[in-house]
This record gives structure tokens, sequence and C-alpha cells, in this order.
């Protein structure tokens, strides 16, 4: 009982931390991000101001906190990719979680418009690259934990795992800009799968 009540606080806390990104993300797409404010979305709610900041410390935290979320469920993808595939291989499926919540009931609709604020912010931009900088370290270390799983553990001065996963998120930010400037007329999982395709590399 005592392990259920953490997991059903966390379930909640993850649920309304969604219901205010969300509200959040409808306001700054119809007011633009630096009309809008903590009160705004405190409104949109029905919490208080202080509420919101029990959940997010910053504006900026609405719009990228998602990412943090994110990470658990790109390792467990990583982890169940084969131990024997090619790792650009593994990546690029990696990127299908970022695909899948693309698509997730109440992002599809805003995905275009809150990615262009984030590209189009600096302050948020800046945020966003740290994200995927902690998403990158994470996805590395399970990478060289795979790897010596499989009995085939890297060099300490090996660069493959850091420029592998590095190459592969530079072809996720280079398609998240070119799903943008094509007006999203194109899906996004199209972009991606264009991007990584650039780069085959043999490893």
């Amino acid at each position: 009982m005592s392990d259920r009540q953490p997991r059903l606080r966390e379930r909640t806390r993850r649920a309304v931390r969604r219901e205010i990104a969300e509200a959040a993300n409808t306001l700054f797409v119809e007011r633009g991000f630096e009309a809008t404010t903590i009160d705004d979305i405190a409104s949109a709610v029905g919490m208080s101001q202080r509420s919101v900041f029990r959940y997010f410390a910053t504006k900026e935290e609405i719009v990228l906190g998602k990412f943090d979320l994110v990470v658990d469920d790109m390792l467990d993808a990583l982890r169940a990719r084969p131990s024997d595939e090619a790792v650009w291989t593994s990546l690029h499926r990696v990127f299908g979680v970022l695909v899948a919540l693309s698509k997730a009931p109440g992002h599809e609709e805003l995905m275009e418009p809150v990615h262009r604020m984030v590209f189009e912010t600096p302050a948020l931009f800046a945020g966003y690259l740290q994200k995927l900088q902690h998403m990158q370290d994470a996805v590395v270390t399970e990478l060289l934990v795979r790897a010596e799983a499989a009995g085939a553990p890297y060099a300490p001065d090996d660069p493959t795992p850091r420029a592998l996963t590095a190459a592969a998120f530079g072809c996720l930010v280079a398609a998240q800009h070119s799903w943008l400037a094509s007006g999203a007329n194109t899906s996004f999982a199209e972009a991606v799968d264009r991007a990584m395709a650039t780069l085959v590399p043999r490893a």
C-alpha cells in the first residue's frame, strides 16, 4: 500500500502538470509567450499563481518540462531495441517516442505553433537545447550499458557513442527546422526519417 501511494501521487502530479501545460500552450499560441502571464495560466486552470509555481518553477518550464518526462520513455524504447542492432537504427527508433508524443490528444493541433514559438523565442530555444543535451547524456549512458552487457564495451576514449548520439539529435533538430519551414505540410515522422537518412553511419 505504501508503494502504491507515491505512485498515485506521481500520476496525479503528472496529470495536473499536463493540464497546466496544455492550457498554457493554448494561451501562448493565442496571445504570444511574452504576453501571457502566470496569472493568465492560473486563471485558465482554476488555480492560484502559487499553485502553478508548485508544478512549474518558471513560465519557460511549462513549455519545456515535458522533455524531462519523456526521457524515461526514450530510454525504455532504447532498452527494448535488439542488443545487436546498429546504434544509428536504434536511435532512429527512439525518436519514435517524440513522434508519438506529437500525435497525442491535445498536442497535435498545437505542435506546429508551439514548436515555432520555441524556435523563435531565444530564452525558450536556449532552454530547449539544454533539455536536448540532458537527453543525449542519458542516451549515451544507456548505450555504454548496452555495449557492456553485450560483451563489447567501448574504450573510455572512444567517441563513437557520443558522436553518434550527437549526430542523431542534430538530425532531430534539423528535422524540426525542415518541418517548420514546410509549414508543417508533411508529417513530423517523415521529416525525422528524411533527416536521419542523410547520415547513415556504419556503427
